[in-house]
């Protein structure tokens, strides 16, 4: 394995331990880290779909062996999203690539923010 490789299995390990922490899914490092490594925005949101996948799917069996899964609520946040995913990866190539890094910027200092503020 090339040194990119193991860089690139280095930086899972820290997104899938922020996104089993924080359960904000990895996309908010994967797709940053995409981007510097020179993938275009539509390119590194579907990279970045299919690691948090495999990173949820783990991080769910261990929730989930610590009782801290709803899974009422959170098929019904899953199905709401399968319609939202939809719609937004059919919208992405519509975005022109500097747009996309502006707003992927401003959402995560808007929500930087609001974690700073909120009580």
């Amino acid at each position: 394995m090339d040194g990119t490789g193991l860089a690139m299995i280095a930086s899972g390990v820290v997104v899938g331990m922020a996104a089993a922490f924080t359960g904000l899914g990895g996309g908010f490092l994967l797709v940053p880290l995409l981007l510097f490594l020179g993938f275009t925005a539509q390119k590194a949101v579907g990279t970045s779909f299919l690691a948090i996948l495999i990173i949820a799917v783990s991080a769910l069996f261990a929730h989930n062996k610590l009782a801290n899964v709803d899974y009422k609520y959170g098929l019904l946040l899953g199905l709401g999203g399968i319609v939202g995913a939809q719609i937004g990866a059919r919208l992405l190539p519509e975005v022109p690539a500097d747009l996309f890094k502006k707003v992927f910027a401003v959402t995560l200092m808007g929500l930087a923010i609001y974690l700073l503020v909120k009580k």
